[in-house]
């Protein structure tokens, strides 16, 4: 394995998940190679665990707002400083662990190009049985393989290409990653998602308000999103935004304030809802080869998901016109078991 390459790893209060994290870290790496785990104010002993297992920890300053993109930064800028010699980066949140043979395929594909700034593999659920929102998610982690114009938060990067754009934008709550990668393939760099797993992830998404809450998180970003790039040559978000809109909130009001003077018949507005949900199915199952049943789920989960993502979408405009700071919006709780006890 390529002996310039460091870990970084973000987290807060993710209890037995960073244990594992870890340890995933410690069976596959050399001895010497560094780790570092960027701390977010942990009350659960974090800090603590990971000094005893010799991994190099950074304390955020919480006085200042903290989002996952600053956390990022603030490692990748401690091991630039104390071990500048360093080629790539692989970053992975403190919920995930890190997958036999993953770097050494990561490593081998992105130095046979040196315009290549990312790599990332197959995320993949620990507990997708555990409830019908973690298995939403390992669905949602199976992104499409080849070249793309995204990654998610576990990659390995090249130093050199994060240096060139300045790495991650603290301010952003959520979507730093897209957001980051615009900004990279602006200056010609490339991004690829492999046909490799890469980490196994525990959303620990056990009920339906955990679920409301990211897809809120998820509104939020498609707005900034859009806000920042859906009128430049990315047109980024611009068909996320106004989907929500769309689905989240104008049909509705057009159905319940039509029911009156139609004598009911706006109702039939709502077929328009299955009609999308098949659309999802059809997409699904031609594209990603889920199986019918999961397909219906993501069609169902994606069809609901338009109102909390109007929500978060609401909320980050709000938040604009008055010009108020950001605030996480966060759906995880504390660890749990996988039946949730």
């Amino acid at each position: 394995m390529n002996e310039n390459i460091g870990i970084v790893t973000i987290g807060r209060n993710e209890g037995d998940r960073l244990i594992r994290c870890f340890e995933s870290l410690k069976q596959q790496l050399a001895p010497d190679m560094p780790i570092v785990y960027v701390d977010s104010g942990s009350t659960d002993g974090s800090v603590e665990k990971a000094q005893e297992m010799g991994i190099e920890v950074v304390n955020l300053d919480m006085t200042q707002p903290f989002t996952m993109a600053r956390g990022r930064n603030a490692g990748f800028q401690y091991m630039l400083t104390h071990h500048p010699d360093l080629e790539f980066v692989q970053f992975i949140d403190g919920d995930c662990e890190l997958l036999p043979g993953w770097l050494d395929t990561a490593l081998e594909f992105i130095q046979k190009d040196p315009q290549i700034a990312i790599v990332c593999g197959r995320r993949k659920e620990r507990f997708p049985e555990a409830s019908p929102y973690n298995r939403m998610a390992e669905l949602e982690w199976n992104t499409l393989v080849g070249e793309t114009t995204a990654c998610g938060g576990d990659a390995l990067m090249r130093v050199a290409a994060i240096q060139d754009v300045g790495g991650y934008d603290p301010s952003l709550i959520c979507g730093e990653e897209p957001e980051m990668c615009i900004r990279l393939r602006r200056q010609g760099w490339r991004i690829w998602r492999l046909d490799a797993d890469m980490t196994l992830h525990d959303a620990a998404m056990l009920r339906f308000g955990q679920w409301w809450k990211r897809s809120i998180r998820g509104g939020w970003a498609v707005a900034e999103g859009f806000d920042r790039y859906g009128q430049a040559d990315e047109q980024y978000m611009q068909r996320e935004h106004k989907s929500g809109w769309l689905w989240g909130l104008g049909i509705p009001l057009l159905t319940l304030g039509c029911i009156w003077p139609t004598h009911g018949i706006s109702l039939l507005l709502l077929f328009f809802y299955g009609l999308l949900g098949f659309k999802i199915y059809r997409y699904r199952t031609n594209t990603y080869d889920d199986t019918p049943s999961d397909a219906r789920l993501y069609a169902f989960y994606c069809n609901l998901s338009k109102f909390p993502q109007m929500i978060g979408q609401a909320k980050y405009w709000l938040n604009r016109l008055r010009n108020k700071p950001a605030t996480l919006i966060e759906y995880k709780e504390s660890p749990a078991s996988p039946s949730g006890t």
